[in-house]
């Protein structure tokens, strides 16, 4: 569920337009009024707005939002415009082939998104940037790890809710000779079951290999892999389980500490906000005994912290 208030009423998109055109006049811009429309307007109405600024202003919206804004604000607000699948590719490219390669927020798109989405993101990729992801993940990638996202952007995987518990069951046991043993072709078996099984079977298989073994899978994979590797064998295994707690996790990660990542930051809220940051906003309060609002609004400021919380809706 999104968080994100459209209102009861929406104007036009031509008067939104005019309202966004008029904001832009002068010396600086109105913040306050961008902010005001385009934080509480959902995508298909953002593209229709875009489209009615360019037939009555012949000025392509996101040029000017890019021209006149600046630091953070700017940087969420251009994420914010487009649709997610044309947003997800490009967090993929800049994360691959900006100046250095985001392994983290690689793994947060290939790794949490569905295989439809997944196809979807590989079509406008290539239409945009003239190369196959696959391509870019080969260049800036390396080992297991790569191994891992190509077998994942490649196999099609069930995505239904029934799975077979002697499978299941045999996962475990082939896991647990995988984790045991450090050899290549262990390696693979954890890339094929990790990339070629659906969610609801992994949740099983986390379920059933605590009870035949008295581990954590998570925590075998923590002791017997390491890196990106690691990383991306947890992610796709905590977002099978409850996505929810992976992106309430990563939110407080990025705010914890010295200093906000904030690429981190807008990644999350952006792309959550339209699809279950209600779920995450929940999982985020009954773990930290915090509101993600709350959290948001002291690691920032200005008129980006107002774009966020807007996103976020009420503080709950």
């Amino acid at each position: 569920m999104a968080t994100m208030k459209i209102p009861m009423t929406v104007p036009s998109p031509r008067v939104d337009a005019e309202q966004l055109f008029k904001a832009f006049k002068g010396r600086g811009c109105d913040a306050s009024v961008i902010i005001n429309i385009l934080a509480h307007r959902n995508a298909t109405q953002r593209a229709l707005i875009e489209q009615e600024y360019e037939t009555k202003f012949s000025d392509d919206l996101r040029k000017r939002l890019q021209s006149e804004l600046h630091g953070h604000l700017k940087k969420a607000l251009l994420l914010w415009m487009p649709e997610a699948v044309e947003r997800d590719a490009s967090i993929l490219k800049q994360a691959l082939r900006g100046a250095v390669t985001d392994h983290k927020a690689v793994a947060e798109i290939i790794c949490t998104r569905s295989g439809s989405q997944l196809r979807q993101i590989k079509q406008v990729y290539l239409n945009t940037f003239g190369v196959r992801v696959e391509q870019d993940v080969e260049s800036e990638a390396s080992g297991n790890h790569k191994r891992v996202l190509l077998a994942y952007l490649n196999t099609t995987r069930y995505e239904g809710p029934e799975i077979d518990d002697k499978i299941v069951e045999n996962d475990a046991r082939v896991l647990k000779k995988a984790v045991a043993r450090k050899h290549k072709s262990d390696d693979q078996t954890l890339i094929q079951i990790f990339t070629d099984r659906s969610r609801t079977h992994l949740v099983a298989l986390r379920s059933t290999y605590r009870s035949m073994f008295g581990k954590e899978l998570g925590k075998a994979i923590r002791d017997e892999t390491r890196g990106n590797f690691e990383h991306v064998l947890l992610t796709i295994l905590q977002c099978a389980e409850n996505s929810s707690f992976y992106f309430a996790k990563a939110l407080r990660k990025s705010m914890k500490g010295l200093g906000t990542d904030d690429t981190a930051l807008i990644r999350m809220v952006v792309t959550r906000a339209e699809v279950d940051m209600h779920y995450i906003v929940s999982e985020y309060r009954k773990r930290y005994k915090k509101t993600l609002y709350n959290a948001v609004q002291s690691d920032t400021s200005g008129h980006y912290k107002t774009f966020l919380l807007s996103l976020l809706g009420p503080n709950v």
